[in-house]
């Protein structure tokens, strides 16, 4: 295998990757998966594998007769499926030797830092084993206000988190395309530079078996992009499609989004991924907001602010708008939202917002 770049990185896989058109588990693909990430593995990369299938499989596994809602089908489908998947996946590593982890999640549990940085801790130690972690959200216990909106806005989370230096998203298509893929003359467009607006370009629709599309994909690509690491969303039902894209991206066909050439802090990374967790929105002025969207760095101070929407406590993640209402930010902020108001419009005062944990959309 020719030498790949990145010491570090993540990989998702899609449900359309891993399912047939049946709703089965699709195990050659999965081994033929599994045999490329055994071979970056014993390359010597540090690997997280961010895994969906396991609704997929467990709908394939189990019938039942009685009238359930979304919900509580969702529940048992996960809760039967995630087993047969990371058992699957267990029996497919160890034949290569290698441990897995597996690493069930929730955006709620997600929410503070604390919890974060235990959730990173946990796969560093797997990382420091040489066991690869795989992680799925936990759909057993999630409710859909506080569900990720796939697997691909998690794994956005975690590729931040983990610091890893390439996310790799594997879909059923071979990346974003300047037309529908389907379409005569429709064409995968092979690099995105930082700021190129591809919103001409993105249906919105969801196909197979997964719960997000191709507007997911790239607006999680763009993001991680922007954090300094490199995206790739390429066709995981190619062959070797890992394996080709880390040894030559330039002559495998994908859609690369180019990281940006400043990569943000670990805590702007968390920040960037709470947009969820937001306990309110912190209106600006229109100077303001020239202000802190400009190259140079600056904090959010009560000056610019106009108005206060919500209840928050210090040190919780609030959105920051515009003077027409549009979201241009996120950010932790120093003071309750009581304690805020009476600063509104004051000089002179300490940053609501420190330019430290202040992520710019």
């Amino acid at each position: 295998m020719k030498q790949n770049a990145y010491r570090r990185i993540a990989v998702k896989i899609g449900s359309n990757v891993l399912t047939r058109p049946d709703g089965t588990l699709d195990l050659t693909r999965m081994s033929a998966l599994v045999d490329q990430i055994a071979e970056l593995h014993r390359a010597g990369t540090d690997i997280v594998l961010i895994s969906s299938g396991a609704v997929a499989a467990g709908r394939s596994e189990f019938h039942t007769e009685k009238r359930l809602d979304s919900i509580a089908q969702r529940q048992l489908f996960s809760a039967i499926g995630q087993a047969k998947l990371i058992n699957r996946y267990y029996e497919l590593f160890r034949e290569y030797h290698i441990p897995v982890g597996q690493v069930l999640t929730t955006k709620e549990s997600l929410g503070t830092r604390r919890h974060y940085l235990n959730q990173k801790n946990c796969m560093a130690t797997l990382w420091n084993c040489r066991a690869i972690p795989i992680v799925n959200e936990n759909d057993t216990i999630s409710i859909t206000e506080l569900m990720f909106t796939d697997n691909d806005e998690l794994s956005g989370l975690i590729a931040g988190m983990m610091n890893v230096e390439a996310l790799i998203i594997l879909s059923n298509i071979d990346g974003v395309f300047n037309g529908s893929p389907s379409a005569p003359g429709s064409q995968v467009i092979r690099r995105v530079e930082p700021g190129k607006d591809l919103s001409d370009y993105i249906q919105a629709e969801r196909s197979g078996f997964g719960r997000g599309g191709m507007l997911t994909k790239t607006s999680i690509a763009r993001k991680v992009a922007d954090e300094g690491i490199d995206v790739f969303i390429a066709n995981g039902k190619r062959e070797r499609i890992l394996l080709q894209l880390l040894a030559d991206p330039e002559n495998t066909l994908c859609t690369h989004f180019i990281p940006a050439p400043s990569p943000v802090s670990s805590i702007k990374k968390w920040i960037a991924h709470s947009d969820g967790f937001a306990k309110g929105t912190l209106h600006l002025n229109e100077k303001a907001a020239e202000v802190i969207q400009g190259e140079k760095a600056s904090s959010l101070l009560p000056v610019g602010v106009v108005r206060i929407e919500g209840e928050f406590e210090k040190d919780d993640i609030v959105r920051i708008a515009g003077p027409e209402g549009k979201y241009i930010g996120i950010g932790k902020v120093s003071c309750s939202s009581h304690t805020a108001r009476g600063l509104i419009g004051q000089h002179n005062q300490k940053p609501l917002v420190h330019y430290d944990y202040l992520y710019i959309e």
